[in-house]
């Protein structure tokens, strides 16, 4: 990969470097599916250049002004990186795009398909100008019947069966998060790790990019992978999920003491024989027709009931104490929110500060896993509109009064400090 270094940190044994410094990413995305592949890449410590559209009406990446359940988009995917604003439909605003993406490793981009070929910026233009570029495009659909389809991820939930499963009989859901846009753009940033890894192998390595796709109809359809390999093994079609035959005979929400509700499961014969002892449940314990888990599936509709009746006197707290106690698998119903304040995620680091786009501070979620003890942090919050614009063009070549001319002209801009 090519060394595009710019800051001034020293490698200590406190602060090993990350996997990807020294990777130079160029990214034409909005909305979460391609913001997503590039917070995973700069998480990881590649620098990631957000190049956002000005002029003709345009302020930058529409997502930074959306509201309702679009309001966390953008401070969420856009940490750790770097935001260059140009008019990209002028001829000065496309020069400077194209030397920058002739220093950068990764071109990543999710609009509509054809976009990227007018501007002359699509894989088949770009890998004349930088062969080892590899090209990563986040779609709604991979090549095929579909592909002129515009999609979103409730469109694909609804066709690929996940709001099927999802939802009640007769009332289709779709999930409670984006979960299409963020494993799609995960799927993104695993396709150009491998292609990272095809080129620069120091054995086998080809030294050539390649372009890489993701798409969420696709990614939709491995989610529910599993139902459809339920119907080949057994001939039956999966029933959505609150309807399903559960393989566990106690896996559900429980309502309890002041109307609070608790998830608690019982998955095992011998978790039954503790789950009964400590609750002094000595006559379902001792009753043949609960002996098994299969058995106790057998018997929901007439032991559940019963379960619940007795659950009903304790409160959440309560139970999450015993079961936790006795090593048996509950969880409380909690809402977004509450995480903020999670005792967990708090001990552990996994929520790092940043500051929102209007200057307040907060918290953020960081990455799910760990790199040596270390989960990979917030280095940047997310970037204000052309933040980055007067030192990426001065790197690239242009000297002040080129800058400020670009400026005046509206072809480049900055952020208001």
């Amino acid at each position: 990969m090519t060394e595009h270094i710019t800051t001034d940190k020293t490698d200590t044994p406190a602060t090993p470097r990350l996997p990807y410094e020294g990777l130079r990413v160029v990214e034409f995305t909005h909305m979460v599916m391609g913001p997503t592949c590039g917070m995973v890449l700069a998480d990881l410590g590649a620098e990631v250049i957000k190049v956002e559209p000005i002029g003709h009406g345009r302020e930058g990446d529409a997502t930074r002004k959306l509201i309702g359940s679009g309001a966390g988009f953008f401070p969420m995917f856009n940490r750790n990186k770097k935001s260059l604003a140009l008019d990209l439909q002028t001829p000065e605003g496309m020069e400077a795009v194209l030397k920058l993406i002739a220093t950068a490793d990764i071109v990543s981009e999710n609009f509509k398909p054809g976009t990227m070929a007018k501007l002359g910026l699509d894989y088949a233009s770009l890998k004349a100008l930088n062969p080892r570029l590899i090209y990563v495009s986040h779609k709604g659909f991979l090549p095929g019947p579909y592909e002129h389809r515009t999609a979103l991820d409730e469109v694909v939930q609804m066709m690929g069966g996940l709001a099927y499963m999802t939802g009640r009989p007769g009332d289709p859901l779709r999930a409670g998060t984006s979960v299409n846009d963020i494993m799609g753009g995960m799927f993104g940033a695993i396709g150009a790790m491998a292609a990272l890894a095809q080129r620069d192998h120091p054995q086998h390595g080809t030294g050539v990019g390649q372009e890489i796709q993701s798409a969420l109809f696709e990614n939709n359809v491995f989610l529910v992978a599993q139902h459809m390999m339920q119907f080949a093994v057994t001939g039956q079609p999966a029933a959505p999920m609150p309807a399903r035959i559960s393989a566990w005979a106690v896996y559900d929400v429980f309502k309890v003491k002041d109307g609070e509700q608790i998830f608690l499961a019982v998955v095992s014969d011998s978790a039954w024989a503790i789950f009964c002892e400590v609750f002094g449940l000595a006559d379902l314990k001792a009753d043949e027709r609960l002996k098994t888990n299969n058995d106790r599936v057998r018997a929901r509709d007439w032991m559940m009931p019963l379960l619940r009746e007795r659950m009903a006197v304790y409160s959440a707290a309560e139970l999450s104490a015993i079961f936790e106690k006795h090593a048996l698998p509950f969880a409380p119903i909690t809402r977004p929110e509450a995480l903020m304040k999670d005792p967990h995620l708090l001990a552990t680091g996994g929520l790092a500060p940043i500051t929102l786009p209007d200057g307040r501070p907060s918290k953020t979620v960081l990455m799910p896993f760990t790199l040596g003890g270390h989960r990979p942090g917030v280095r940047t919050s997310a970037p204000q509109l052309g933040e980055h614009t007067h030192t990426l063009l001065s790197e690239l070549g242009y000297d002040e009064a080129a800058i400020a001319d670009m400026t005046a002209r509206g072809i480049t801009g900055r952020h208001a400090v």
